[in-house]
């Protein structure tokens, strides 16, 4: 990882992210499924609420960093809700 100057955090979060892939892929797999019309009123599947998931998840951390509103973890917490709500209304 040196040669790309990547830290640990850098190297677990892309990890997550393709293992994220894996999973889902595995599960539209073994458990096909048709897509859902939410709040949003768009028709969406799992992979879908993923994509919105991270995408809100990277925008709630950048505010978080830009109006310092405390440790990081808060913003952890905070996605993670995001991601429930998402999966369950979205």
């Amino acid at each position: 990882m040196e040669w790309m100057a990547w830290t640990w955090p850098t190297a677990a979060f892309f990890g997550v992210i393709a293992t994220l892939l894996v999973i889902f892929t595995l599960l539209a797999i073994k458990f096909p499924e048709t897509p859902r019309m939410g709040i949003l009123q768009i028709e969406t599947t799992r992979g879908d609420r993923l994509f919105i998931t991270l995408l809100g998840s990277a925008f709630i951390n950048i505010a978080w960093l830009g109006f310092e509103a405390g440790p990081q973890w808060g913003a952890l917490i905070v996605c993670a809700a995001w991601a429930a709500a998402v999966f369950r209304w979205v």
